[in-house]
Order: C-alpha cells, then sequence, then structure tokens
C-alpha cells in the first residue's frame, strides 16, 4: 500500500493523517467540548476506527483540543514530546510570545479576547518522546519523529523518508497567520527556530506540511 496523505480541517488548525500498513493521526486539532470527536477524521479512520498512534506536534490549545476524545474513540497511544507533556497533563492554555509585527500585534490585542473562552481537555501522554525522537515504523509508517524545538520547548516534526515533514508550527503559510511561506509568527524560543529548519533540510525535507496553512517546498525557507 502506497503511503496516503488526507488533511482534515479544524477552524485554521490542520491535522494530518498518515495510511500505508498502520495509520498515524499527526495534531488532533478540534472541539474540546466534553465527548466531541472530529466526525472527519473518524469518517476517514473507518469502522470501527483503526489509528495506531496519535503524534501531537506541540502542546498548544488549538493543536489537542481533540486528543482525549480521539485517544478514548480509537485507544491508540498518544505521543508528546517530554518538554511540553506537562502542558497536556494538565489541560493548560498556553500561548506563545508574538515574533513577528503581525503575531506581537495578535498576542497582545486578539488573544487576550480569545483565552477566557478556551478549554482544553487535560490527558496523561502515554509516550514520552526524547530529544532522540521516535521511530514511527512499529506503527505502519515509514518516518521518523524529530525534535525541533523553537516553536515551544517540545516541538516535534514528523518526517518521512520521501521528504515530507510535518512541522506544527514551526512554520506557516496562509491566513490568518501570515500570506506566504514563512517561520512561525509565534514561538516561547524563536533563537532555536533556525537551527530546527537547518536540521530538517539536512534530513533532506523536500516538502513541507504546515499546521496552518498550505504545503510548499521547503526551499522557500532555506535562505
Amino acid at each position: 500500500m502506497a503511503l496516503r496523505i488526507d488533511v482534515v480541517r479544524s477552524g485554521v488548525t490542520n491535522t494530518y493523517v498518515l495510511r500505508d500498513r498502520g495509520t498515524v493521526l499527526i495534531d488532533p486539532a478540534g472541539s474540546a467540548r466534553s465527548g466531541e470527536v472530529p466526525r472527519k477524521v473518524l469518517d476517514l479512520l473507518g469502522t470501527p476506527p483503526r489509528l495506531d498512534l496519535i503524534v501531537v506536534t506541540h502542546c498548544h490549545w488549538d493543536h489537542i483540543g481533540a486528543a482525549a476524545s480521539l485517544h478514548g474513540a480509537t485507544g491508540a497511544p498518544l505521543a508528546v514530546h517530554k518538554a511540553d507533556a506537562e502542558w497536556l497533563r494538565e489541560g493548560k492554555v498556553v500561548w506563545p510570545s508574538g515574533v513577528t509585527t503581525w503575531g506581537k500585534f495578535f498576542r497582545t490585542a486578539v488573544a487576550p479576547l480569545m483565552l477566557p473562552f478556551i478549554r482544553v481537555p487535560a490527558i496523561a501522554p502515554d509516550l514520552l518522546v526524547g530529544d532522540e525522537g521516535l521511530d514511527l515504523e512499529p506503527y505502519g509508517i515509514e518516518g521518523r519523529v524529530v525534535h525541533t524545538p523553537g516553536h515551544s520547548p517540545g516541538s516535534v516534526s514528523v518526517v518521512l523518508p520521501s521528504g515530507e515533514a510535518f512541522v506544527g508550527d514551526l512554520a506557516m503559510n496562509g491566513p490568518p497567520m501570515c500570506l506566504h511561506p514563512s517561520f512561525g509568527v509565534f514561538a516561547h524560543q524563536p533563537d532555536l527556530v533556525p537551527a530546527s529548519w537547518r536540521r530538517l533540510l539536512r534530513l533532506g525535507v523536500r516538502t513541507v506540511y504546515p499546521a496552518h496553512g498550505r504545503p510548499f517546498p521547503a526551499s522557500a525557507l532555506r535562505a
């Protein structure tokens, strides 16, 4: 079976589903309402839903809203980097600082209006990813989870040998975040972002799949 990549949008956040010998979901975005499961994702997974692993690229609220519901519906283990895991365990709503003019404006003027209404169900991760990453072969996907800090201390990317990389918010490409491929507009550790990108390029990444926006060639960020 050839690798299949499906994308499900939840607001402005992308959830990616990789299917080959197994099925791996990247970023369980969605509503945090109790018991609500993203129907489009379950439709992709079939009946009963088959899911071998859930990977969270980082534990910000817009990437983990459906983590608890998808975990409960499928029984798939939930993998996060150890540096972000406490946010998930506590159901903590986290929003990093802006690092561009637009990001700074959004963080100071818009985010405070949204934060009081955001809820994230707390859930303990099943797998803590260390800096050495995680091999996805046991879950039926040829690829690896790679630690790429910067947007958050525990940000990770899923890198496939064919050159695709699913990078969370290490880059963005589309409104309302940005108009063209760029580094993310928010970050906890912006000084680490360039090093993480250099690592991805050394791994042979050719196509970037951001959590916000459309896929784009990695060459757009090479400079």
